[in-house]
């Protein structure tokens, strides 16, 4: 294997693929990145088993070949390297020769046939989003996704595809304590399809999309293909391809309430100031804050704590409907409101008993709702 590249792109791939890779004292072949030299292009490879991420480079190659080494080692010594052409050469004895105007390193590695084959998928018919569309419902979900996989089945985000509306897909995350539902445009696939994706998995693709430069002829979408046990990723010089969460998600429907007695609307901004203000008088370990929507006053929110004191405070909302309160875990509230990605918003309730619902001010396509704390 002999070829030369640009530090810029080289540098790029090992950013992409590098990330998924953990010290692995089982399988050390686990830590190490596949470069894999052919037709003009290297091709960057990593792999826990669960997730795979492949992202391809321009170059030019002399000498076809593959060759494995340390993934965390090669990016760390690559970024520190000038802006310039890197020569990359596989030695006789099992070592990576870099180099690069005066510097010249050897990286010991390990034969590429040892390395886990990644999967592949028949790329027909994809699903195609708006890459910026797909960032936005992503991070504005996964963060209400359970951490804990006692329930494997809510570890991950149900995405369904053209189900609830055609040419739609609405992305859910939830924690069984809250829940936030995103709905975002899909084209050119017309097939209902409903799938749990790993959030792991999707956090590794919105740190990729996230780093993409926003190049003049950059496309615009990112393609998703879906097979029985799989879901592949497919973007401008990268693929990241993860296993299918198995197991029935929650009719989470059910839960979305349908009425509502009261409903107020609120500044975020406003809104978020006052939460973290009461919410430092919120008892320990249950962090509830009351909110008391009262016609005469807005909403009055309130947390007490015996051995710390009590806050009370006001806000002036826009307000139809009744009286009305509900207690809730005010770190859930405020992780909507940093996710929200609106100005003003509508918090609609019908009792103490039944999930405070909020949305967007002017739109439907964003909803996230909170379990009360029982009293």
């Amino acid at each position: 294997m002999k070829l030369t590249c640009l530090q810029e792109n080289l540098n790029s791939g090992l950013q992409t693929t590098g990330h998924l890779v953990n010290k692995n004292v089982n399988l050390p072949i686990l830590n190490n990145v596949l470069l894999e030299a052919k037709d003009g292009t290297l091709k960057l490879s990593s792999t826990n088993l669960e997730i795979g991420i492949s992202a391809t480079v321009r170059c030019k190659v002399e000498t076809e070949g593959a060759f494995t080494v340390d993934a965390k080692l090669l990016a760390d010594y690559v970024n520190l390297l000038p802006n310039d052409q890197i020569n990359i050469e596989k030695d006789a004895d099992d070592s990576l020769k870099l180099t690069c105007r005066s510097s010249s390193t050897k990286i010991k590695g390990i034969a590429s046939d040892d390395f886990p084959v990644i999967p592949q998928l028949e790329k027909e018919k994809p699903y195609k989003v708006n890459i910026k569309d797909f960032k936005k419902a992503l991070s504005q979900v996964i963060f209400s996704v359970a951490v804990s996989e006692t329930r494997p089945e809510i570890s991950g985000v149900l995405m369904t595809f053209n189900k609830f509306e055609a040419n739609s897909l609405y992305l859910a995350g939830t924690d069984s304590y809250r829940l936030a539902e995103k709905k975002i445009a899909v084209a050119e696939n017309t097939e209902e399809k409903e799938v749990i994706v790993p959030v792991k998995a999707l956090q590794e693709v919105l740190r990729i999309l996230n780093g993409l430069k926003d190049q003049m002829n950059a496309p615009e979408s990112i393609d998703l293909f879906i097979s029985d046990n799989q879901i592949l990723f497919s973007g401008e010089g990268f693929e990241l391809i993860s296993r299918l969460i198995e197991g029935q998600y929650p009719d989470y429907k059910q839960i979305i309430p349908k009425e509502t007695k009261t409903t107020v609307t609120v500044s975020t901004s406003d809104l978020t100031k006052v939460i973290k203000t009461v919410a430092l008088f919120s008892k320990t370990g249950i962090f509830d804050v009351n909110l008391v929507f009262d016609p005469g006053r807005g909403l009055v929110i309130r947390a007490a704590n015996i051995q710390v004191g009590e806050s009370t405070s006001e806000i002036d909302v826009e307000f139809v409907g009744t009286n009305n309160e509900s207690t809730i875990n005010y770190r859930y509230l405020l992780e909507g409101l940093s996710n929200i990605d609106a100005s003003e918003i509508k918090i609609s309730l019908v009792d103490g008993n039944i999930p405070l619902l909020i949305n967007p001010k002017d739109n439907d396509d964003y909803l996230y709702i909170i379990m009360p704390i029982r009293q």
